[in-house]
This record gives structure tokens, sequence and C-alpha cells, in this order.
């Protein structure tokens, strides 16, 4: 829910309220439900609200904990708060709200930086002290809930968003060359800290950042996972695992529907968020609200799912909403698609996820939803061929299977002046597969999937287009207890019955035998993948604006080719090459930078 924004001063001024302010206006659409605005010396909290619990003022943001001397300002959900807000009352501690804001500022006053250790969610919390001006800036495990940092010698701004942080003045809004290597070679991800701009940042996942009164700062890593094989269950069979799972993302999805108002759930006909609603109504939820959306059919692409998600519905006897899109309606979204996105993402499942959560806003504020899987469980189709690659060539194997290009292609694509001076994606992926466990090859190609692709490709995907509409997605496939589990299972039972196995023989039983054995489906979008017609033009478009000229990003006759013949270059896992280039390029252009 929500987002936050905020200024601390390291010259001894007082903070810029009218920045915040003027970022804190960004992000209406993340928090259409109200407003908040504090500021104390040094140090601006700004806020919008998203209510979705605690509903009654007494839950607004920034909260200010008088009596603890805290300022807090968070955005996301923490799911096990009514048993930490117990906990603390126990400790002495009394409340004046029922809402889990209170209880991050409550668990920071008991257990300093540890607190963050206590909580079960997804968030984005920035806390500051009144009497010393010390501030603490947190991000969640799996990198859920965004947050971007705008730094100077004489200041740090914060926001939920990038273009919020433009929108404050006073930043570097050229290309990172080693972030735009990066973009053209991961599927349009920039890797945390970098963004695709010089003077953003973002802060990783898992990680904490404190300020201190001086000036100085520090960021540490409070949580990781290994992806390494566990003792304990050294003896478990492919049964124990399934249960063990199946058990896990049972309290995972149940822990999800902690609100003050109405959960559903994103329902696309895939296994994934399939198992969602089966375990929901597994649980006693009667006449769940469940939501797909389907496109028209181009190229010879089937444009929707409805058959697999109407099964699924009608088995579990869900309130059942199927949105189908016309091309009307398809071409106008894809501005406001890219206006939502707070960095540059490839996908065309984007402008699905956008006109979903326009239509599924209207009745309801909170979902569940399916991303992570494939990250975690090894469900996509670059994991089997390194089943049997020795860990020692696991670099050059991977950068094989899943690198749109490698860097010998690049000169190819980026003009010379936009080339950086080495291989910063290869460099990326060594240094990350160098780190210590992920003890297969496999298991280095999760572990990298999970902290780092799945952070900035599907998770961000699913943040930005559902909160550009005030609607929250809660990903149980997240939750870091599931993903502790699911990293010390075996790569062989992942990777088996065409991946996924072991949550597909799980499901067994629990979902319809139709959707575990279907062929694996995407959010289809076919107009975009299939360019022709007005697409092709609104891509011709941005690839010769002037704006894009005068950049020069890319080698002219290689878009003068890809023009010429838009749909039959693809990158090595399928996606169009034309648009890749295109969408970078109407994402500079719409927000103005680079």
């Amino acid at each position: 829910m929500c987002g936050l924004a905020g200024e601390v001063r390291l010259d001894g001024r007082s903070a810029d309220i009218g920045a915040v302010a003027a970022m804190t206006g960004c992000l209406v659409h993340r928090g259409p439900d109200g407003d908040g605005l504090w500021a104390r010396g040094g140090v601006a909290l700004g806020h919008r609200r998203l209510s979705i619990i605690d509903l009654s003022a007494a839950g607004g943001q920034p909260l200010v904990d008088s009596a603890l001397g805290l300022t807090v300002a968070f955005n996301g959900c923490i799911y096990n708060y009514k048993e930490l807000r117990a906990e603390l009352a126990a400790s002495g501690h009394a409340f004046f709200s029922t809402s889990d804001t209170e209880v991050i500022g409550k668990a920071y006053a008991e257990w300093g930086t540890d607190f963050v250790d206590h909580l079960l969610g997804m968030f984005a919390i920035v806390i500051a002290e009144h009497a010393s001006g010390r501030v603490v800036m947190v991000r969640d495990r799996l990198g859920i809930k965004p947050l971007y940092v705008s730094e100077t010698r004489d200041r740090v701004r914060f926001a939920s968003t990038l273009p919020a942080l433009v929108a404050a003045g006073d930043v570097d809004t050229s290309i990172d060359r080693a972030a735009l290597a990066c973009y053209m070679s991961f599927h349009s991800i920039v890797p945390a800290p970098r963004t695709i701009l010089n003077g953003v940042k973002k802060l990783p996942p898992a990680t904490m950042r404190v300020i201190e009164p001086d000036g100085t700062s520090a960021e540490h890593v409070y949580w990781r996972a290994d992806f390494v094989r566990d003792p304990d269950r050294a003896g478990w069979s492919g049964r124990d695992w399934e249960e063990a799972l199946l058990a896990s993302l049972r309290t995972a999805v149940d822990r999800r529907m902690v609100a003050d108002v109405p959960v559903g759930v994103l329902l696309s006909g895939g296994i994934d968020s399939s198992i969602v609603v089966a375990l929901l109504a597994e649980a006693g939820q009667r006449d769940l609200a469940t939501y797909s959306i389907g496109f028209e059919a181009a190229g010879g692409e089937s444009g929707d799912e409805f058959e697999y998600s109407t099964i699924v519905a009608e088995r579990f006897a869900t309130d059942h909403h199927r949105i189908p899109i016309g091309d009307d309606r398809l071409l106008p979204a894809i501005d406001g698609t890219i206006r939502a996105m707070s960095e540059p993402m490839v996908s065309h499942d984007c402008v699905a996820f956008y006109l979903l959560s326009e239509e599924v806003s209207r009745s309801i504020k909170v979902v569940q939803s399916g991303q992570g899987a494939d990250e975690v469980l090894g469900g996509y189709d670059w994991y089997p061929p390194l089943r049997d690659v020795p860990r020692g060539d696991a670099v050059d194997a991977y950068a094989s299977v899943f690198f749109d290009r490698r860097w010998d292609d690049m000169p190819n694509l980026l003009s010379p002046e936009w080339m950086p001076d080495e291989d910063v994606p290869t460099r990326f992926v060594t240094e990350r597969f160098a780190e210590p466990g992920a003890e297969t090859t496999v298991d280095a190609a999760l572990r990298n999937d999970t902290m780092v692709n799945l952070v900035d490709d599907p998770v961000k995907r699913v943040d930005n287009m559902t909160m550009a509409w005030g609607l929250e997605a809660r990903v149980p496939f997240l939750d870091h207890e599931f993903v502790e589990l699911v990293a010390t299972i075996p790569p062989a039972l992942k990777l088996a019955d065409g991946g996924k196995g072991v949550l597909k023989r799980a499901a067994r039983g629990v979902v319809p035998d139709e959707v575990i054995d279907r062929t694996k489906g995407y959010f289809p979008v076919p107009a975009i993948r299939q360019l022709d017609g007005p697409y092709l033009e609104k891509v011709r478009g941005a690839l010769t604006d002037p704006a894009a000229r005068r950049r020069g990003l890319f080698v002219p006759s290689t878009v003068d080719r890809l023009l010429a013949d838009p749909n039959t270059t693809r990158t090595r896992l399928g996606s169009n090459a034309l648009w890749q280039l295109a969408l970078l390029e109407l994402w500079l252009q719409e927000h103005g930078v680079g």
C-alpha cells in the first residue's frame, strides 16, 4: 500500500519541504486515500495512503509516535503485525492505533535495527529519530516494495518511484552506460543499486541503510537465501518435499489475507495463481473475487487464457471476472503503462497488468498474485540446459542461455559512444555467482534470478502496474520463509516434469489436472509481440523522434533493419528485439530524461 518520499539534509540546513511535497504529489496513484507531510530540522517525510489496515485517521502517515520520539513512513504490509503487537504490548508498549505502521515504530524502539528480523511482509520503511536525527531506511527481503534514492553532497532524497525523485529536481538524469549494457543483456533489467539514470539509485533488497546524525551512513544486508542443501533434510523423499512445500505455501497464502478490506486473486489460469485460489478455497474462503484478462489474437498468437481460468473459477466457485480487452483500448494504454514505469520494462505483460489493474481496482483494493514461482522453483526453460554444467562453467553457461546478447554482439547495437569500457553484464554475473552458497549451476542461476531478475522484472512490473491504480498486490510465492525452504530443495526435483516439478506434483489433487498439464503460458499481448499497424508506427515514431536521434543510443543501420523487418529478430528468450529498443526510447521521452 501507499507511496513514501523524503529528504535528509547532510549540511545542517532544514529539509526542503517543497521538494518533498513535489515528490509526494507524484505518488497520488499509489495512495489515493490520503496524504501527510512531517518535518523536523533536517529531515522531512511525505506519504500518500492506500487504506488497507486501520482505515481510521489514526492509521495515517507519516505516523508520529511522540512517546517514543519516532516518525515512521512505510509502504507495504506487515502480515504478522497482530502477533507483534501482542508481544510488544506484553513488553509494556501502549498503542494508539490498530495499524501495522505503529507496530513498526514500537518494534524499532524495542529491538533497534534488529526490528526488521521480526517482520513478515513486504515493505519499504523509513524511520526518523526525533532527538538524534538518525534515519533508518530498509527494504524487504525480496525487494517487493521499491525505494529509490538520489544523493548529493548536501542531502539524500528517497521515494517509492524514480519519476518522483526527478520531479523534485536537482537530479542527474543522464544515462548510465553500464546500466544501459545491463538493460540490453538482461531483458531490460538493471540490477540494484543502479538504475538507467546516473543520478538515481535504488536500495537493494534485504538491505538496511542507516544515516547517522553526522551525515555518515552505512548499509548492510540482513538476509539472504543461499540455495544450498540442508543436512537435516538429507533423507527427505520427493513426497516429503511436496508436503513441506504445500504446507509452507498454505501459510504464505493465509498470511496475505490480513486486511480490513476484501482480498481477491489475479487468476491467469496457470498453476501458480490457480493453487493460490485452491488453497484459499480449502481454507474456507467463499465467493472469492478472481480476475483474468484477455486480448485479441494477432500474428497467429492467442490473446487469452480464459479456458483455464474458467476451469479454476468453476471448480472453486469463485466470483470470477473475465476482462476482454479490445484493440481500441490496448494502443492508448501503452502510454499510460510507460508513464507508470519507474524504470523501463520491456515485458509486454506490463500492458496486461496495467489494464487488468485498472479494471480490478474498480471493485477491490487488495489482490494476491502468483509471481515468483518460476524463479524460485525453476519454471523457466533456461534452467534445464544448466542441469549438468560443472559449477566452474556456470557463468558462461548461464549467459549462453539467458543473456539477450553477448558482449561481442553489443557493438552491432549500441553506438560506440554508449559502449562501456568493459563487459559489465558478464562481470556482474561472475561476481554474483562467486558469492558463497549455491552449490550447483542451477542453484546459482535460481539464486541470481530470485534476488536480481525477479526483483527488477516480474515483481517491479506487478508493483508499478497495480499501484498505478491504487491496487495492492501480494505475492505468496515470495514469502521469505517459503523461499528459504524451496531454496534447499534439490534442483532435480524442481526441474522435473518440464520445470516446477515439485510444485506440480504437490498440486495434484489440489488444482485441476488440466491446469497442471497445460503448456506453460504467460500474460499474452500478441499485438506487441507481433508489431504491425499502429503499434509498429508508434515504435517507428519513438526511434526516429528528434530526441532519439539526438541521443544516438543505437547503431542507425541496425534500427533501420529492425524497422524494415520488425518481427523476425528475437532476443534469446523470444522477445521482440525491436520492442526492446523502442520501449527504452518511449520511456525516456515520456519522462523527459536521458
